[in-house]
């Protein structure tokens, strides 16, 4: 055999051997491809050629405390179009846009799309899907998916919160909740073509979904009727901005009731201001006032500063702190622990927190569980505003005594009467009792739990019987009074931070009681906050009925027996109540220039920090000389004089304002400037 002919066997086997390799490698791929991949390319070829729109899921039911349904999935009409199935475009728009109320523009554009779906209007009541459903327009379906419903409309709003279409939650705890509460959604399959133009499906294919899981609250339902319906009347009659009510289980943290004004129906939630979602008793912060002399003198019983049958020189009505004076509204001499409470006397409790030092009173304020987060299940939770001790100044520490200078939120308050009521314990509060799936198993399961103990149950029990004094004959908080059961509480009206001068309002309060019932059992720890009263602005004018209301009704339906007989007028009159209530108001008022917490605002007459001053100051503070003093010696001459300087610069001051020995008028700006030696 000659060479070429050899040549040219060798090149047929080697085209051969390379076709049967090419052959086995397509085999091998085939197998790869139409076998061990199957379920894959299956999945690639129908997403090619069908369109899945995703359904609202199904979320699980929020339910009160008795079981009561508080927000609920129900099925409703979705109403959808296959464009090019329509028959009469121009007649459907117009007979739909009136039907639905949708802009007649918005549907002839969808009409002319050669899309295969289009969503028209999602969610329909009946009537318009039945008034659609009479219209018979070829290519316009109906698809049953779930929307959210709320049957008691505005009560518990802020607390349960609302969804949006998706349904996602977006408020309260279906915001909190919303991945336990949202159930696994269907979908809407529709067929298109092979360039992607839907061609419509007269039977869309709705895969399976889930249920999600209820959620079981501590909320009542009728005490929370209760507490929305007085707190909106209390609100009304004082003619206030806003208001807030906690109702708590002292002996376990539940929260029964929570109630804010205004309110809104969240089943047309975007009908209201975002403002009227906000519960208040998370969100808002606001400085406690008499309220806060409580926690101070529980602190200072436990600590053995002070003893019940101490007596405190109330030095007449006017008492001189860091430059500062501290007026009481009725001049007193000596008072016991127990009158310095009743008569909620300024200069009583200026001097226990001085007793108790900046360190120890600071823990307590803590250990009460101020300027930090309760925890509790629910979104949108604030920390209020407690500076440290070392910040502090003698006029702080006789401010922060009697509410001044310090910002709390209503549950905070509420949680740390409810450690008085209960025997010393700060309970972790919570709104969620258990979460319930789909199948009827408990997934989630809240229990009391201790916080920790604050002070002990003995002075526990003796704070208690002083607060009962507070509601007697001569206390601030008189018309608290609920017939046939002893009342302990505290009253309290603190000014507003003014935005616009810095400084505090003249005319504008916060007005406050807080307390519990029975006095000697307590059952129930009650707070009632109104914002911005007009007119009377007294927390023993304006809370304390509103307290007594809620308190009354709520015993009553909790089948609580009386302890007391009923007397024919258990109140006084609001003569009565309004002249102690002055006394009570005045650890609100602030002196000539004093300012409220706020960052880098600096004012006439304030303390470092912007802490609010106490009460009515005899003579304006005269500027001190400051040329040529350092940054330390700046401070030192605030100590000394009270007054609140703001600092600018480094080195030397080398201009003030004012001048020295000019006196501090309110609203003026107090300033030094300091620069290096050139």
């Amino acid at each position: 055999m000659d060479r070429p002919e050899k040549w040219i066997r060798l090149r047929i086997r080697l085209v051969g051997i390379g076709f049967v390799v090419a052959f086995i490698l397509i085999g091998v791929r085939a197998f790869h491809l139409q076998v061990l991949n199957q379920e894959e390319w299956r999945k690639r070829a129908e997403r090619q050629h069908q369109k899945v729109i995703p359904l609202a899921p199904q979320r699980g039911t929020i339910y009160d405390h008795n079981g009561e349904e508080l927000a609920v999935s129900v099925e409703v009409d979705s109403i959808y179009i296959e464009p090019t199935k329509v028959t009469e475009p121009v007649r459907a728009a117009s007979a739909l846009a009136s039907t639905l109320s949708l802009p007649p523009a918005a549907i002839k554009a969808k009409l002319k799309s050669d899309r295969g779906f289009l969503w028209l209007k999602r969610q329909v009541t009946p009537r318009e899907s039945e008034q659609v459903r009479a219209l018979g327009f070829d290519g316009v379906n109906f698809i049953r998916e779930h929307r959210r419903f709320y049957p008691n409309s505005e009560i518990g709003a802020q607390v349960i919160g609302f969804t949006g279409l998706d349904p996602e939650g977006l408020e309260g705890i279906e915001l909190k909740y919303d991945s336990v509460i949202l159930g696994q959604g269907g979908y809407l399959v529709t067929e298109r073509d092979a360039l992607g133009r839907g061609i419509g499906s007269s039977d869309p294919v709705i895969k399976g979904e889930s249920r999600g899981s209820d959620v079981y609250l501590t909320i009542d339902k009728n005490l929370q009727y209760i507490a929305e319906k007085e707190l909106a009347a209390g609100v009304r009659s004082a003619r206030a901005k806003a208001g807030t009510v906690v109702v708590l289980d002292p002996g376990t943290g539940k929260v029964l009731a929570m109630a804010s004004q205004p309110d809104y129906n969240p089943n047309a939630f975007s009908r209201y201001r975002p403002s009227q979602w906000r519960n208040r008793s998370l969100c808002d912060t606001f400085e406690p006032g008499s309220t806060f002399k409580l926690f101070l003198l529980a602190a200072a019983l436990n600590e053995g500063v002070v003893r019940l049958n101490q007596t405190i020189d109330c030095e007449q009505g006017s008492f001189k702190v860091g430059g500062k004076v501290i007026r009481d509204h009725h001049p007193h001499g000596r008072l016991s622990v127990a009158e310095i409470l009743k008569v909620s006397s300024n200069i009583g409790f200026a001097k226990i927190g001085k007793a108790m030092e900046r360190e120890r009173f600071h823990r307590y304020i803590t250990d009460f569980g101020f300027g930090a987060r309760t925890g509790i299940d629910l979104p949108g939770e604030v920390t209020g505003l407690v500076r440290k001790p070392s910040q502090w100044f003698e006029i702080d520490l006789a401010a922060i005594s009697f509410g001044q200078g310090i910002t709390v939120t209503p549950l905070q308050l509420a949680a740390a009467t409810a450690a008085i009521a209960n025997g010393g314990n700060l309970m972790a509060p919570y709104v969620v009792e258990r979460v319930v799936n789909s199948y009827g198993e408990t997934q989630e399961q809240n229990e009391p739990r201790v916080v920790r103990r604050v002070v002990s149950a003995d002075v526990s029990r003796q704070v208690r019987e002083l607060m009962s004094m507070t509601t007697e004959e001569g206390g601030t908080g008189t018309l608290a009074t609920v017939p046939g059961f002893r009342v302990a509480g505290k009253t309290g009206t603190a000014q507003k931070a003014d935005p616009v001068t810095g400084g505090y309002s003249v005319d504008k309060r916060v007005s406050s009681f807080v307390g519990f019932v029975p006095a000697e059992a307590p059952r129930l720890v009650i707070l009632v906050v109104m914002d911005e009263p007009d007119g009377q602005v007294y927390g023993g004018l304006v809370a304390a009925p509103v307290f007594s209301r809620i308190a009354s009704q709520a015993l009553q339906y909790l089948k609580v027996s009386p302890t007391l007989p009923v007397k024919e007028n258990p109140l006084p009159t609001i003569e009565q109540v309004k002249a102690m209530s002055e006394a009570d108001a005045q650890a609100s008022l602030v002196a000539a220039g004093g300012e409220p917490e706020s960052e880098n605002v600096a004012g006439a007459g304030g303390v470092p920090g912007g802490e609010g001053v106490p009460a009515e100051v005899n003579d304006a503070p005269l500027m001190p000389n400051c040329i040529g003093m350092s940054y330390r010696q700046v401070l030192q001459e605030m100590v000394r004089t009270g007054i609140n300087i703001k600092l600018g610069g480094t080195g030397r001051v080398v201009d003030q304002s004012p001048v020295a020995g000019r006196p501090i008028s309110y609203g003026n700006a107090v300033w030094v400037r300091l620069e290096p030696p050139s």
